[in-house]
């Protein structure tokens, strides 16, 4: 057997396509092994899609160590046993016993505590997405080689994938190459049964270089390879597969199209049935240890980056200051601050959903047109490239309305968040501060969104000078961030004395409090577009009231904890609905502390409001500084 690298325009040849066979007959068993001790996992794909793979990794990937996202990442059988066979997984009966048990890093779906898996998946549809992110990074930094991912058929059903499809087009990707697993069977039955579509006929539409192969035929694969790399655009490689293929008992029912394996292990006695037929003899056991010693394939340790850990080469730049009776929108101040940050920063890349004027990243688009990024309506697709953006060592910034960061691409940022990222997420036009743009576009319940994501950090600046901070801030220490603003323009803060508040020295920090004015009769907690209307109510009544702005609902200082303790009586308002934003935060936090309050009261927005200036819905919802003059004068 020879097991050696093919030359560039060499084929396999016989000898190599036996060892690929002993290749796989070990890493299937070694796979009904682990689906017999877990008695869960998912046999069909890992066997349908093992030839493309074995291919891939045994003559290419561990040559180049070139990265590929497992986009259909519950193929983990398939994959974890075939990362043994490659060196990558040194203790084989560890595999075996603790895959998808607790405390053991081989879960059910791939993540990036086993060596070799550069982005966790198992969302459909977020893999080729992270595929193209690497792409594109690999790219904007003049970095050679490929980069590959693996889908299944079904897979392509999801709106996403249809996003990176056409993203990839513009930004001429011809360095990203994905197989498709065509086996024709997704979950619930047949690929036709479930959902029929032309795979190949939506990615030539997307103008993509299309190729159509046997995808158990090993010189086909490496054939596929080579024409991807001629290619001066983004490959698909839509290869025929059968489900269950190379064992019996399933290869059957994946030629009848039967979905019985999808996501289905054998039984204790149908593996011993299975395993009894995939003998490794000595001898091929031997030259797979030659092969593993030869190949000497140990992909690096992911490196999982310390959450809120200063990034000391970031330059932050200079703070802007807006003077005292400005009334300047904390959006405007993002984009200020944003471009100054790129021009500091090569590193670092903005981009947007179609609203970069909205979101006032068109500063950066019409500056510095090679560090922006234009997703098109496609937030989805733009969430997930900068989350693999982000695990390449670049600083992403990526901005749209709240309502669609954190509703459309929720499920991206969450993926992002288990994969440990860094990426900066900052929406304006939330909350009611949107206003004429009715419910639809309302972000109310968007802090909620965020606020279960336990490496994404919510935060919201109450002006100009305060966003200004908190954006350099952000920039520079590690974690996922989303930060919220409104869309009108704000007054700019200043202490009793008339200075700014947020001036030059003022230093943030992660959820850091701050008191705007002191008081010993009530604590107002407030955040954002309506600290200005909490400072109106106490002129206006007179109460000696003590403003607390509150920047985080995931986070609260001493700041806080003196001021509730020492008046007792709270009153929370915000620009969100109370179930999930500062209301019970604040509630919450205060109860951990041993705080005992007097009094709460929490004036939040409860239900949709109409078109309307922000002022209008304010008024309506019981918000603005009337609503809170008058709690006031009730004390």
């Amino acid at each position: 057997m020879d097991f050696s690298y093919p030359s560039h325009g060499e084929k396999l040849g016989a000898q190599r396509l036996a060892f690929l066979e002993t290749f796989k007959k070990s890493c299937k068993r070694t796979m009904i092994e682990m689906l017999k001790a877990a008695q869960s996992g998912h046999s069909g794909g890992s066997l349908s899609s093992l030839d493309i793979l074995s291919v891939l990794y045994a003559f290419r990937i561990a040559k180049t160590h070139e990265k590929i996202v497992i986009s259909n990442g519950h193929i983990t059988p398939g994959i974890y046993s075939l990362l043994y066979e490659m060196g990558a997984i040194d203790d084989r009966e560890n595999l075996i016993h603790t895959y998808r048990q607790f405390g053991s890093p081989f879960e059910g779906h791939i993540n990036r505590h086993v060596p070799g898996v550069c982005y966790g998946t198992g969302p459909l549809g977020v893999g080729v997405s992270a595929a193209a992110g690497f792409a594109l990074s690999q790219k904007l930094e003049g970095k050679d080689g490929k980069v590959f991912a693996l889908m299944g058929d079904g897979e392509v059903q999801e709106g996403q994938v249809y996003e990176m499809g056409y993203f990839a087009n513009k930004y001429k990707l011809n360095n990203l190459v994905i197989f498709v697993d065509y086996n024709r069977v997704q979950l619930s039955g047949s690929l036709d049964e479930v959902m029929p579509i032309d795979i190949a006929a939506i990615f030539q539409s997307l103008k993509w270089n299309v190729l159509r192969i046997d995808g158990h035929d090993a010189e086909a694969i490496w054939h596929a390879v080579q024409e991807a790399d001629k290619s001066d655009k983004p490959t698909l490689v839509l290869a025929q597969t059968i489900m269950g293929k190379g064992i019996e008992e399933m290869e059957r029912d994946g030629v009848a199209l039967k979905s019985d394996w999808h996501g289905i292990p054998p039984t204790l006695e149908q593996a011993e049935v299975m395993l009894a037929r995939l003998n490794v003899s000595l001898e091929e056991n031997q030259i797979l240890e030659a092969f593993r010693k030869e190949r000497n394939f140990h992909p690096s340790k992911e490196v999982f980056g310390e959450d809120l850990k200063k990034m000391n080469d970031v330059n932050t730049g200079k703070h802007f200051s807006y003077a005292a009776g400005e009334s300047v929108a904390p959006r405007t101040a993002y984009g200020k601050a944003v471009l100054d940050l790129a021009q500091h920063n090569k590193k670092l890349y903005v981009s947007t959903a179609d609203v970069s004027k909205s979101v006032c990243t068109n500063l950066v688009e019409k500056e510095l047109p090679e560090q922006f990024i234009e997703f098109g309506i496609a937030e989805q697709n733009m969430m997930t490239i900068n989350g693999a953006m982000s695990l390449e060592g670049l600083i992403p910034f990526c901005s749209v309305y709240g309502a669609f960061m954190t509703s459309r691409a929720k499920d991206q940022a969450r993926v992002n968040d288990i994969n440990h990222c860094n990426v900066k997420m900052v929406s304006t036009h939330c909350g009611l501060s949107v206003g004429e743009d009715g419910p639809t576009h309302q972000a109310i319940d968007d802090m909620g969104s965020m606020m279960g994501l336990f490496f994404t950090h919510v935060l919201e600046p109450a002006d100009a000078n305060h966003c200004d901070h908190m954006i350099r801030y952000v920039a520079s220490h590690y974690g996922n961030f989303y930060v919220r603003m409104g869309r009108h323009n704000l007054p700019i803060l200043t202490k009793e004395d008339g200075s700014i508040l947020y001036d030059a020295n003022y230093q943030y920090q992660c959820g850091k409090c701050d008191v705007l004015r002191l008081g010993n009769k009530v604590t107002i907690v407030v955040s954002g577009s309506l600290v200005s209307e909490a400072l109106k109510a106490r002129e206006k009544s007179g109460v000696d009231a003590e403003i607390i702005i509150v920047s985080s609902p995931k986070q609260f200082d001493a700041t806080l904890e003196k001021s509730l303790k020492k008046t007792k009586k709270v009153i929370v308002v915000e620009d969100h609905n109370p179930f999930s934003g500062y209301t019970t935060a604040v509630n919450l936090w205060a109860r951990e502390k041993g705080i005992e309050l007097d009094f709460f009261k929490s004036l939040a927005v409860t239900e949709y409001q109409l078109s309307g200036k922000s002022a209008q819905l304010y008024h309506n919802s019981g918000v603005d500084s009337d609503a809170i003059e008058k709690v006031l004068k009730n004390l």
